[in-house]
């Protein structure tokens, strides 16, 4: 017969009392708050890395505070629903849609909240019925691209087009396009410009996108800057120093890459601010109370060292008018 010391029993009572303690601590500990992000690029884009940055500034910490979700589909349109679908499901608290993933998110839920970041335009695209108080379950910001568009072909064609023909670069997968193509042959004709459409559906068609460009006489291009170009972008450049032709891009990224010039808004700050709303989300407040955004700052870019490169000089003018030169 084997004895239990009454030492031995208080231990046994002490471990059966810490792990009953334990386990009703485990039990009334609330679930992280839940932040999916859908994006059209990969794992390693520069906008998720900014939302990320945002996050901790205003005190977040992946897997203590928060939880982050991320869905890429790596430039494949297809994979935006089921991956939309995913994160709808898995009991997501706020999704962020970044780029043409917006689509997807809207489609996906009408009760989770989404903040948008994104360039096509929210009323024309029945993303959202009111900028100012949208409703429903959608907030968030645009970068207005569709606005922008006279202005870049405006610029593009003023400064660097002898020809007045002017390529216009675009997935034709991504919806907002469409309008942008629209405005710029609205005011084509008022600027005597020619446009030479240069639509692409695949990244292997960008090179003879450039060369029928070229082709067809075109000395300047716009490059339309939704997810397709910044998932190619460094093709894209190279192409365009290849060809030798001048090319207006929609964001300071590109400039900063190697780009000659941009026109558009400060996206990093859009995407920063996108952090903001989903923090207001989090802590209770309703998505359809908070107005959809359009920038309030625009920026005119230009890259020197590229111009020179190119053999182009840039005027004086446009030069007193950039907010950002880089040399």
């Amino acid at each position: 017969m084997h004895c239990i010391s009454l030492g031995m029993i208080r231990v046994l009572i002490a471990l059966g009392l810490t792990f009953c303690v334990g386990e009703a601590k485990g039990q009334d500990r609330k679930p992280l708050p839940h932040v999916g992000i859908l994006n059209f690029a990969g794992p390693n884009d520069l906008r998720v890395h900014q939302f990320r940055d945002a996050l901790r500034i205003l005190g977040y910490r992946e897997d203590d505070n928060i939880k982050l979700t991320h869905k890429w589909a790596d430039g494949k349109a297809e994979a935006l629903p089921d991956l939309a679908a995913q994160l709808a499901s898995d009991k997501t608290d706020v999704i962020i849609a970044l780029g043409p993933a917006v689509w997807a998110a809207k489609r996906a839920t009408t009760t989770i909240p989404i903040v948008i970041a994104f360039s096509g335009d929210p009323i024309a695209q029945n993303i959202a019925s009111n900028l100012a108080k949208p409703g429903g379950n959608i907030t968030g910001f645009s970068y207005m691209s569709t606005d922008l568009a006279e202005k870049r072909l405006e610029l593009i064609s003023e400064y660097f087009s002898a020809s007045k023909r002017v390529a216009v670069l675009f997935s034709v997968n991504e919806p907002a396009t469409t309008f942008e193509i629209e405005r710029m042959g609205t005011v084509a004709s008022a600027l005597g410009v020619t446009i030479v459409s240069a639509p692409v559906d695949k990244p292997d068609q960008l090179e003879e996108a450039f060369a029928s460009a070229v082709g067809a006489g075109a000395d300047t291009m716009v490059v339309l800057t939704h997810g397709f170009a910044v998932i190619n972008a460094e093709r894209i450049m190279a192409l365009a120093g290849k060809y030798r032709l001048p090319v207006l891009y929609g964001w300071h990224d590109f400039v900063a890459a190697g780009g000659l010039m941009s026109y558009g808004p400060d996206v990093e700050g859009l995407v920063r601010r996108a952090a903001g709303y989903v923090d207001r989300l989090l802590r209770g407040e309703k998505a359809g109370n908070l107005p959809i955004e359009l920038p309030t700052l625009l920026l005119l870019s230009i890259n020197m060292n590229t111009a020179k490169s190119l053999g182009i000089k840039v005027p004086e003018v446009l030069l007193l008018r950039a907010d950002r030169i880089i040399e």
